[in-house]
């Protein structure tokens, strides 16, 4: 027996009917494939999405606010349309088959997983989700319109799929740095989310003020950045400080590094008015300056280790 009809028959022994438990089977397999590619936290398209996806997915992506443990993909039609509920379960099916399909499949991992289902193309004949727990179809959103399915995936996914659990601080710091992400991406202000989680917007949350919150958040997206991005930054500052790293030449090319890059993600701040720097108090205004003195430093730091690990490899 294949592992989905494994799972499918262990709720189908609880009572719970056929065709959403096969279904929950076939979504969690899914969802089994693509986990290794996928951040807790982010939208992740399943596969690289060619010129006609990439509107679908900026609107999914501008109202799509998932909590920091979830896990979500999404689905172009090269993928969704090849995942299909059963045939017995023809309340299922929200689009005709040769039609393109653009699915979002949101899990919730836990003891009983709980998943999401969604169909958002503008193609379908009717938009909406399906909520799985357990092998059981919890609950149905139907939209009239595209549209109107994309702009209610905020409430209804903050509704039936956020964790319940207390938030720590690194929740409350992973879920802003998603939050912030997208909003670079998409150069937009108004990017879901919810400011009672966001330590930029409530810097309370981790017992701080507005502007070391701000630096935090700059600290903390360019560091995985450049660790993402380790090796072709070492090559860059190695490359500038010559055969021996060390060099005055290395050490400024760090620092203007994280000069260049903090200027940018603050331009990003003022250009999309995400912070009103004129509210700025004179105490403010002293610490911004301390605050950004210092966070080049740290992150010239981080930097300069960075390319001393990657010499030592590299011999």
């Amino acid at each position: 027996m294949n592992p989905i009809a494994t799972k499918a028959k262990q709720w189908i022994d609880e009572k719970k009917d056929p065709r959403s438990a096969y279904w929950q089977a076939g979504l969690e397999a899914v969802m089994d494939l693509f986990l290794p590619h996928l951040e807790k936290g982010k939208l992740t398209p399943v596969r690289p999405l060619e010129e006609k996806d990439l509107s679908v997915f900026k609107a999914a992506l501008e109202r799509v606010d998932l909590s920091p443990g979830l896990f979500a993909a999404f689905l172009p039609p090269v993928v969704a349309n090849t995942i299909i509920p059963p045939d017995s379960a023809e309340e299922l099916v929200r689009i005709e088959k040769e039609k393109p399909s653009y699915k979002l499949i949101i899990l919730r991992p836990g003891k009983e997983n709980r998943i999401l289902c969604i169909e958002i193309s503008d193609h379908a004949h009717r938009p909406g989700m399906e909520i799985f727990q357990s092998g059981a179809l919890l609950g149905t959103f139907d939209y009239p319109t595209h549209d109107l399915c994309i702009m209610e995936l905020t409430k209804t996914i903050r509704a039936h799929a956020w964790e319940k659990d207390k938030w720590q601080r690194n929740d409350y710091i992973a879920y802003t740095l998603n939050w912030f992400e997208k909003t670079e991406y998409l150069g937009k202000s108004d990017v879901s989310v919810n400011e009672n989680y966001s330590f930029f917007h409530r810097p309370t949350l981790i017992k701080t003020n507005r502007v070391d919150a701000l630096f935090l958040m700059i600290y903390e997206i360019l560091h995985h950045r450049f660790q993402e991005d380790a090796e072709d930054v070492c090559k860059g500052l190695t490359k500038a400080g010559g055969k021996n790293y060390g060099t005055d030449m290395t050490v400024s090319a760090s620092h203007s590094l994280a000069e260049t890059s903090i200027l940018d993600l603050l331009n990003i701040v003022k250009t999309l008015n995400l912070l009103d720097f004129k509210e700025f108090t004179t105490a403010e205004n002293k610490a911004f300056d301390h605050e950004f003195a210092r966070t080049v430093r740290k992150i010239s730091s981080d930097l300069e280790a960075m390319v001393v690990a990657y010499s030592y490899k590299k011999r």
